[in-house]
């Protein structure tokens, strides 16, 4: 389960793409957020799709968020949405309608619009699952990529930690949690996490001010997302470890789970590249938003991500980082 590995992406996914077109400015690539495609008349299509095969409670306003969260870190509203809906044959009506209404909730939330998309009933399958996919338009060159990221810049991250894998696991893994002595008070905190998944509103304010990279940290979590902006940039970041925030309520549920709090699902935090001159500006304008940020590090020449602990030793990341809660899935589905 979880992401397929980079070196097969490469080998049997990325080289595979069809008639070439030359509108496509960025197509797929390993670590980039969005396909752009120019249109014409000095304007760019920004689209993306992401499946939630990971959630149940919730799953509906996960798909809007998480999928207009990877277009607006190119810096574009995103504006229309179109779900493919996969539901387990025995999900009932009650399940669909609570998943549509989470759908159009979080679009309402957003701004933007349900355009078209695919609803079945599809055999074998245990829980429901959705592929979103997200667009906006945008102005030639007016776009933030992944792989933009310059030595030097600070790199700049907003929020806590694995938002949107705290609010999984308070929901889905709620009873577990309980059985191992979390109290009712965190999960039920931790489950109120679902509302923070949204970075539509600080991308959008960080492209105004001018960064050179932005990425949405998805599965893999916080390190993971670090390394594919360190992979699409061709640099090292340097990132100090006990800068990064992490909620209480997300420590004690991944310390119950024996999970690491930077390796799983990481949405609703922003991690951006930035140059030093525009720091503050940028945590000004993020604070008057309403929107936490600390600069957890900086980019140097070179190539992946080089934590530095608070012991003085250091590790390494060279590789893709498996998200702790697939491992959690698998576990218990062996279990």
């Amino acid at each position: 389960m979880g992401k397929i590995p980079r070196v097969l992406l490469e080998k049997y996914v990325f080289t595979r793409t069809g008639l070439r077109d030359s509108a496509v400015i960025v197509g797929p690539k390993y670590g980039e957020d969005a396909a752009i495609i120019h249109l014409g008349d000095g304007k760019v299509l920004v689209v993306h799709s992401d499946p939630i095969s990971e959630a149940i409670d919730g799953a509906g306003w996960l798909s809007v968020n998480i999928a207009c969260n990877d277009v607006a870190v190119r810096g574009v509203k995103p504006r229309w949405i179109l779900p493919v809906i996969l539901m387990p044959s025995d999900g009932g009506e009650e399940l669909l309608n609570r998943i549509t209404e989470e759908i159009d909730s979080a679009a309402r939330r957003i701004g933007v619009m349900v355009v078209g998309g695919h609803t079945e009933y599809t055999p074998r399958l245990d829980r429901p699952l959705i592929s979103m996919t997200a667009m906006g338009i945008s102005e030639d060159r007016g776009y933030v990529l992944t792989g933009g990221g310059k030595p030097g810049d600070a790199v700049l991250m907003t929020k806590t930690a694995a938002i949107e894998g705290t609010a999984i696991l308070a929901r889905d893994f709620r009873n577990l949690l309980l059985k191992r002595g979390v109290s009712y008070s965190i999960v039920r905190r931790a489950s109120e996490f679902i509302w923070q998944v949204s970075i539509v509103k600080e991308a959008l304010i960080l492209a105004e001010l001018g960064v050179n990279a932005m990425h949405d940290p998805t599965a893999g979590g916080i390190l993971e997302g670090l390394y594919e902006i360190a992979s699409s940039s061709n640099i090292k970041l340097k990132i100090h470890v006990d800068r990064i925030p992490v909620a209480e309520e997300t420590k004690v549920l991944c310390d119950s789970l024996g999970l690491d709090p930077l390796k799983i699902l990481g949405s609703g935090s922003l991690l951006a590249l930035i140059p030093p001159s525009k720091v503050d500006d940028a945590r000004s304008k993020l604070k008057e938003a309403g929107v936490d940020s600390t600069v957890i590090g900086s980019a140097c020449e070179g190539c992946g991500v080089t934590l530095l602990k608070r012991d003085g030793s250091v590790e390494r990341i060279l590789s893709s980082v498996e998200d702790d809660l697939t491992r959690l899935w698998r576990g218990l589905s062996e279990g």
